[in-house]
């Protein structure tokens, strides 16, 4: 109840009511009134106000209380308020035999009432006892003959109601009144909050209102508890706040309780708190049993308590902390069966998936199939809304359900995805359980070590592998005999590890080039397939393929090999029906710089069905999207990427959802669509956040945001990306070089060559150690030619260039090619246009478009120096007489095929042309204000571009040409073309 200093705010209604009932009572006239409300809305404080007020005004007050503790002592009430009168009267009522229609002391005090106005008060009746009841029904039959007030008050629906509460014939020419009492508003529980903690703070105001729902008594406790804590009413106690009131709240539930008597009542108010609005008031009855209270006296007595409140006609639950206090002193074993029952009750009334997972997460193991699909049902609705946490809770508490062995292994891939994101320590813990206990036919182990893979375990994959000869082997070790790589060659291994990683190399090199490899030394699967047989031994090979070619990636992500625990990772099997290790082997020959044919060939059997049904993994698939870019590959690299993504949604994998963001980020830098890239990775972070992903990712990933944030004009957040310190283990891993390349960018666009040589020297030292030669996955030899070349070092220009230009034919792309070409007129004193014009025709057959464009404006600058030579665009502009087609595919390629660019995450941004170093005049005013973009458009409108074709050679659409060249026209203080091709000579120097 409240407390007895409760202010009666927001009562002045009440209180007038009230006063005209006492004023009319002095006079002659009898009233009967009834206050109403949830338990803590005042209704006992008014009353006591009333009394009081009587008394002041010269009536005779009697007063009495029911409770639950005496609701089945005959006459308590009654003996209550006639005592004064009549001190005798208590031990008759208790002690004599009832007699039928006997009203004891009724006769007394009507003819007491007659000298003197009487207002009798009965504090909550709906506790009294039948008799107690009887007698003042009786009284308010009798009130138009006696100057008496019945002043009573009540929490809503009693058990058994006084017919008198609804203003019945029973009372005659008496007054009837029923005050209902509403919760305070806002403005009175600010009034509260000013009155108790003086001036507040709107939020913490508001705060209290919604948690306490404006019940007077609690906020009253509320405040005088936050007061007694020595904190002010302030914004930033709201939490302190908030944890207050659900633990008053949760006092007043005890206390109400406590008060509750009836077991049936207390049964059927714990089923309410299970089920809450789930299910309907008959059905809930159902879960208790069969009992003889009827129906209507389980709502009057629920209603009564207080604890519930009356929803479309039926009880129905406040919140968590009283629901919880309700069931806490049930045992543990009553309340897991009565979630399980209620649970089976939900399901066959056909209750939403979402609120039958909630009954179950709290119930024991009910043995049905429907509970582990209601489970999981409920776990794909969650990830949905967003709500991570819950849906990991749904698919643990499936694992509680008997469930066979590989629809076990199933929902644990399934938990540990999720948990990759929200606990990669547990998930890690339970894939290495499924790693060494999962069968090998489900293909749930291979998928197992993928998913490690992509969150950064790459132990997994060292521990799903079988170990080397000599050694104890796992039981799929013992049953595949057949392994790729020659019981001889295993056995040099073993003694010398650096003899796997040479003849990986060759293998990338020599493997796919043409030529069948040694009879006695492949692994021929059909022949394997035909001495066995069996399918469990083809499924234990295709594992195991896999299981080799995840090892091959996780030796590339961390190359520790040279641990003395750590054995050396197997070749790939020449295993031509496994997509994974095609997949993997196409990235390898790419890192390698050998065999485009081969490596675009293996790519695209990476996508391609599992002959056996196995279930296809991301890691290598994703290996093989980034062998595509580098073979110029990359629009149909973007159409496997959108598939992924898509199956990646479809299982709500988040980090595969991220991981195939990221890809698809680099995939559009390289394309030179930064602002696409910019939004892949934020919608990967919001996927898998920066705090959550593996230290060996970080770099790759900052890498990709360094290099969009400078192609997207947003120097200051590139610079704030470099500078963030790396984890300890992110300088262990290949993906250490993309970071290092992406400083050297960043250096470059800086114009310090010193800086950038440095880093691209670092990235070179990085790639090298990890086997890649390949200047298509990054060009830093070029790059760092140039910056040798701006500080005056010659020879380890020519030396660098001249080596990238040899790998880059040896690899035969041609963007690869056309960056080298470019690099070389860039540092080559001799026949620079020459070099460019060659640049410039590789190029404009290849994807990279930001290289190209560079390549047209480096050679438009060189010819301009060169009187009496021809333009630059002259082989451009043929080209584009043709209505803007590019070139058609080369010799050799696939009519047809979509091409990607080849360049790295960065390349091919616009250099620094103030900086070159065969200008010979300044630019003209304004020239330095232009962004790139513009630099760009306005050298191309001032070679005699239209803009048709500078939108072509850009790739950009004719109004982003339009609205460049406006903006250059303006900072440049100039009207047009006429007068950018006279400024031209400038800054082109020419």
């Amino acid at each position: 109840m409240a407390p007895p200093d409760l202010p009666l705010l927001e009562r002045d209604r009440e209180k007038a009511v009230l006063s005209a009932v006492i004023g009319e009572l002095r006079s002659g006239r009898p009233a009967l009134v009834t206050v109403t409300g949830e338990p803590g809305l005042g209704q006992n404080e008014l009353l006591r106000w009333a009394a009081g007020q009587a008394k002041d005004g010269g009536v005779h007050v009697l007063g009495a209380r029911a409770t639950p503790a005496e609701h089945e002592l005959r006459y308590g009430v009654v003996a209550q308020l006639l005592t004064p009168e009549d001190r005798d009267l208590a031990s008759r009522l208790f002690v004599a035999p009832q007699r039928p229609g006997g009203l004891p002391g009724l006769n007394h005090l009507l003819t007491a009432c007659r000298y003197r106005p009487t207002l009798l008060v009965v504090h909550d009746v709906q506790w009294l006892d039948p008799a107690s009841l009887r007698w003042l029904e009786a009284l308010a039959r009798r009130l138009p003959r006696a100057p008496v007030a019945l002043l009573t008050s009540t929490t809503g629906t009693a058990i058994d109601r006084p017919e008198w509460s609804v203003g019945t014939p029973l009372t005659g020419l008496a007054s009837t009144i029923e005050l209902a009492l509403p919760p305070l508003t806002a403005s009175g529980v600010a009034a509260a909050v000013r009155a108790v903690c003086g001036p507040a703070d709107a939020a913490f105001t508001e705060s209290l209102a919604e948690t306490t729902r404006g019940v007077p008594a609690v906020v009253h406790e509320v405040l005088h508890r936050f007061t007694r804590a020595g904190r002010a009413p302030r914004a930033e106690h709201v939490e302190h706040l908030r944890a207050l009131t659900a633990e008053v709240v949760g006092d007043h539930a005890a206390r109400a309780l406590s008060e509750l008597r009836d077991p049936v009542a207390v049964d059927v108010l714990r089923a309410l708190a299970v089920c809450g609005d789930l299910l309907d008031f008959p059905l809930v009855c159902t879960l208790v049993g069969p009992h003889p209270v009827p129906e209507a006296r389980l709502r009057a007595a629920l209603g009564a308590s207080g604890l519930l409140t009356t929803r479309g006609g039926s009880p129905s639950g406040h919140d968590a902390v009283v629901r919880a206090r309700i069931l806490e002193e049930m045992p543990a074993t009553d309340r897991a069966d009565l979630y399980a029952r209620a649970a089976r009750l939900a399901q066959r009334v056909a209750v939403a998936d979402q609120g039958i997972a909630e009954l179950l997460l709290r119930a024991r193991p009910v043995g049905a199939p429907w509970a582990v699909d209601t489970l999981r049902r409920g776990f794909a609705a969650a990830l949905r809304s967003g709500r991570r946490d819950r849906a990991t809770a749904y698919l643990t508490r499936a694992l509680d359900e008997p469930l066979r062995a590989e629809e076990r292994g199933r929902v644990e891939l399934q938990l540990a995805s999720v948990q990759m994101v929200t606990a990669p320590v547990a998930a890690e813990r339970r894939l290495h359980g499924l790693i060494r206990s999962a069968d090998t036919r489900a293909g749930l182990r291979s998928q197992a070590v993928d998913l490690c893979l992509l969150g950064g375990d790459t132990r997994a994959a060292r521990l799903a592998q079988p170990a080397a000869p000599g050694t104890p082997g796992t039981a799929a070790a013992a049953r595949a005999p057949d392994d790729a790589v020659p019981r001889a060659e295993r056995a040099r291994d073993a003694v010398n590890p650096s003899a796997s990683r040479d003849r990986a190399v060759s293998g990338a090199a020599t493997a796919s080039g043409g030529t069948a490899p040694d009879p006695a030394s492949r692994n021929d699967s059909g022949h394997h397939l035909e001495n066995t047989g069996s399918a469990d031994n083809d499924a234990i090979v295709s594992e195991r393929h896999e299981l080799i070619a995840l090892l091959r990636v996780a030796r590339f992500l961390r190359h520790d090999e040279t641990c003395l625990d750590v054995h050396p990772a197997p070749a790939l099997p020449e295993h031509p029906h496994s997509p994974a290790v095609a997949g993997v082997r196409a990235w390898e020959h790419a890192m390698a710089g050998v065999h485009v044919d081969a490596s675009r060939r293996l790519a695209r059997a990476a996508f391609a069905p599992d002959p056996g049904g196995r279930p296809p993994l991301v890691t290598p698939r994703l290996f093989a999207c980034r062998a595509l870019f580098l073979t110029d590959d990359g629009d149909e690299a973007e159409a496997h990427l959108a598939t992924l993504l898509n199956e990646a949604h479809r299982q709500r994998a988040a980090v595969a959802i991220a991981h195939v963001l990221a890809v698809r980020a680099d995939l559009h830098i390289r394309h030179g669509r930064p602002d696409a890239a910019a939004r892949d990775l934020a919608a990967a972070e919001a996927e898998l956040p920066l705090t959550r992903l593996h230290p060996l990712f970080v770099p790759y990933w900052a890498s990709l945001n360094l290099v969009a944030d400078l192609m997207n004009g947003r120097a200051d957040r590139a610079r704030e990306v470099a500078s963030r310190p790396v984890p300890s283990l992110a300088e262990e891993c290949a993906t250490t070089a993309y970071l290092l390349f992406a400083r050297g960018v960043l250096a470059r666009s800086e114009d310090d060559p010193h800086r950038a040589r440095a880093h691209f020297r670092a990235c070179g030292r990085w790639m090298l150690h990890y086997g890649c030669v390949n200047p298509a996955v990054l060009p830093w030899r070029s790059l760092a030619a140039e910056a040798a070349h701006a500080l005056g070092d010659d020879e380890e220009a020519l030396r660098l260039s001249r080596e990238e230009l040899r790998l880059a034919a040896r690899w035969g792309t041609r963007s690869a090619l056309g960056r080298a070409e470019l690099s070389l007129a860039v540092v080559c004193e001799e026949n620079r246009a020459e070099h460019f014009r060659a640049a410039v025709a590789t190029l404009s057959e290849s994807p990279a478009r930001t290289a190209y464009t560079r390549a047209v404006l480096e050679l438009a600058s060189a010819e301009s120096a060169e009187a009496g030579r021809r333009t630059a665009l002259t082989p451009a502009s043929r080209r584009f007489s043709t209505g803007g087609a590019a070139p058609g595919p080369r010799a050799g390629s696939t009519q047809g095929r979509p091409a990607a660019a080849g360049r790295p995450p960065g390349w091919g941004a616009p250099a620094q042309h103030g900086a070159a170093p065969h200008l010979r005049q300044r630019p003209p005013a304004g020239w330095p204000a232009l962004s790139p973009a513009e630099h760009e458009t306005a050298l191309l409108a001032a070679r005699g571009l239209g803009n048709r074709e500078i939108a072509a050679t850009l790739s950009v659409t004719t109004r982003a040409v339009e609205l460049r060249l406006s903006g250059v026209y303006r900072k440049l203080r100039i009207r047009g073309r006429e007068e950018l091709r006279a400024l031209s000579h400038g800054p082109e120097g020419g």
